[in-house]
């Protein structure tokens, strides 16, 4: 992983760390820049700022061949936020590590960092190479780990952002509540017209005494 070297000399440093790269802290990061990068000419600023947002620091001045290349990485990762079943995560998984990673290695980055596995060649490595071995391994992992696809595409149909499918509770299908709340009163205003003018009322019982004569 691309990190901008910082000497870690405290246990307290090193669990920090490890939190802010975890494999789902990873993960959720592919997911932000995933959508991030989608847009049609994605600002260098606002993709710096996701990687600052997940735990890169130091200077990055990303220029817009780096931006371009890194969405080309992205577009490849999406078939495995598509998947349906564990089966089609795996395979889209399997074609990019072997297209497009290099072999497992450990690396301190010199000593700057706990020791961490890669997948790309090289320390130095250009950021779509970054971006795509990072997220090979931790969305691999997360397959591993749970023997489902690691995340979704959001459901609504007004957005097609990618998340991270984590939990034990009900199936998650929307990116946010926002995408959510959004859908569930887009389905009640269908109901209601399907309904038609006064249809799904009650009339009034016999003997009732009418709403606007109630006080």
């Amino acid at each position: 992983m691309r990190y901008i070297p910082q000497m870690l000399s405290h246990r307290s440093d090193r669990d920090d760390w490890s939190t802010r790269h975890s494999v789902l802290a990873t993960a959720r990061r592919t997911a932000a820049l995933v959508n991030v990068l989608a847009e049609d000419l994605p600002d260098p600023a606002a993709v710096a700022e996701v990687l600052r947002d997940h735990g890169e620091t130091g200077p990055l001045d990303l220029t817009a061949d780096e931006v371009a290349a890194m969405r080309a990485a992205a577009a490849m990762l999406r078939p495995v936020f598509a998947a349906e079943h564990a089966d089609e995560a795996a395979a889209a998984l399997n074609h990019l590590l072997r297209e497009h990673t290099g072999p497992l290695r450990l690396t301190s980055h010199a000593g700057t960092t706990p020791w961490h596995p890669h997948l790309d060649r090289d320390d130095d490595a250009p950021w779509d190479a970054w971006l795509l071995a990072s997220s090979c391994m931790a969305l691999t992992v997360l397959v591993w780990d749970r023997q489902q696809p690691p995340g979704r595409i959001c459901a609504s149909s007004a957005c097609d952002a990618v998340f991270i499918a984590r939990g034990s509770g009900p199936e998650r299908r929307y990116c946010s509540r926002r995408c959510a709340t959004r859908e569930r009163v887009a389905a009640h205003r269908r109901a209601r017209t399907a309904e038609g003018p006064g249809e799904g009322r009650r009339s009034p019982e016999v003997g009732a005494v009418p709403a606007e004569n109630q006080r």
